[in-house]
C-alpha cells in the first residue's frame, strides 16, 4: 500500500514537472529564437497603428508608438530569461565559493563572510537593489549586477550549513587523514553532495530574479527604452490600463506564466531529488 503511494505521488510529480516544462516552452523557444517567432520589428514604430486593439495583423495590439506588443513580447523574454539566468549563475557561483570557504576553514574567514552575508540579508531585496541600482545607474547591466549582489548571500548561508555537517562525515575525515588537499576535498566529497539543493534552489530562484529583474525596470531601474523587457513595458502599459490594456497586460501574462512554470519546476525537482 505505501509503495503504491508512493508511485502515485511520483507520477505526479513527474506530470507536474512535465507541465511545468510545457508552460516554460514556448518562452525558452522565444529567448532562443526571438527572429523566428516574432510577426513584426520590436523597436520599429508606426504613427499610423498607435493604440490598435489585439487582431489578425498585430496578435497583441500595438502600443503608444504603433510597436508591435507580440513581437515585443517575444523578445523581451530573451532579455529576461537570458538576464535572470546570468544573475542566478553568477550569484550562486559566488555564493557556493564563499560559503564553501567558510563551512570548512571556519574561525576568522567564517566570521567576516557571514557578517557579510547577514549585512546584505538585513535588508530587503527589492530596497537594497534599488539602492545599489541607482548607485550604479540605470540600465540592464546595472539591474543585473544589482540583482546579483543582494541574491548571492542566500547561496552562502546554504552552503555554509551544508559545508559545516559534510566535513563532520566519515569519508571526509578519512579524505582528510590519508593527507588530501581541502580544495580536492570541496571539490571531491562536499560539492557534489550539495548539487540537489543547489539544483532545487535555482531552479525556485529564477522565476524570482525575472520578478526582480521586472521589479527594478519597472520603476526605471532597469532596461531603457526603446528595450523589449517585460517590466519596462508593464510600466509604460500602467498608464493606458483603463484603455489600451494589452500595451501592459500581455507582459504582465507573460512574466506571470513565466514564474508559475519556474516555481512548478522547481517544486517538482524538490520532492522528485528528495525521494532519491
Amino acid at each position: 500500500m505505501y509503495l503504491a503511494r508512493t508511485r502515485f505521488r511520483l507520477r505526479r510529480k513527474y506530470f507536474s514537472l512535465a507541465a511545468g516544462i510545457l508552460l516554460l516552452l514556448p518562452f525558452v523557444l522565444f529567448a532562443l529564437l526571438p527572429d523566428v517567432f516574432s510577426t513584426h520589428d520590436p523597436i520599429k514604430s508606426s504613427i499610423r497603428e498607435l493604440y490598435t486593439p489585439p487582431s489578425p495583423e498585430h496578435w497583441f495590439g500595438t502600443d503608444e508608438l504603433g510597436r508591435d506588443v507580440f513581437s515585443r513580447v517575444v523578445h523581451g523574454a530573451q532579455i529576461s530569461l537570458f538576464s535572470a539566468g546570468v544573475i542566478i549563475a553568477v550569484a550562486s557561483l559566488i555564493g557556493i565559493i564563499l560559503g564553501t570557504v567558510a563551512g570548512y576553514w571556519g574561525g576568522w574567514i567564517d566570521r567576516i563572510i557571514m557578517i557579510l552575508v547577514d549585512l546584505v540579508l538585513a535588508f530587503p531585496v527589492l530596497i537594497l537593489a534599488l539602492a545599489v541600482g541607482a548607485a550604479l545607474g540605470p540600465g540592464l547591466r546595472s539591474a543585473m549586477i544589482a540583482a546579483t549582489a543582494v541574491w548571492w548571500p542566500v547561496y552562502a548561508r546554504l552552503l555554509r550549513g551544508m559545508t559545516l555537517q559534510l566535513k563532520e562525515m566519515e569519508y571526509v575525515t578519512a579524505a582528510q587523514a590519508m593527507g588530501a588537499s581541502p580544495i580536492w576535498i570541496i571539490i571531491r566529497h562536499i560539492i557534489p553532495n550539495t548539487l540537489n539543493s543547489i539544483i532545487v534552489r535555482i531552479s525556485l530562484d529564477l522565476g524570482f530574479a525575472v520578478l526582480l529583474l521586472a521589479s527594478l525596470s519597472f520603476v526605471g531601474m532597469g532596461a531603457s527604452a526603446p528595450t523589449p523587457e517585460w517590466g519596462a513595458m508593464v510600466a509604460w502599459g500602467r498608464l493606458y490600463f483603463l484603455t489600451e490594456w494589452w500595451i501592459g497586460g500581455f507582459p504582465a501574462i507573460a512574466i506571470t506564466l513565466v514564474v508559475i512554470a519556474i516555481t512548478i519546476i522547481g517544486d517538482s525537482l524538490n520532492d522528485l531529488l528528495s525521494y532519491k
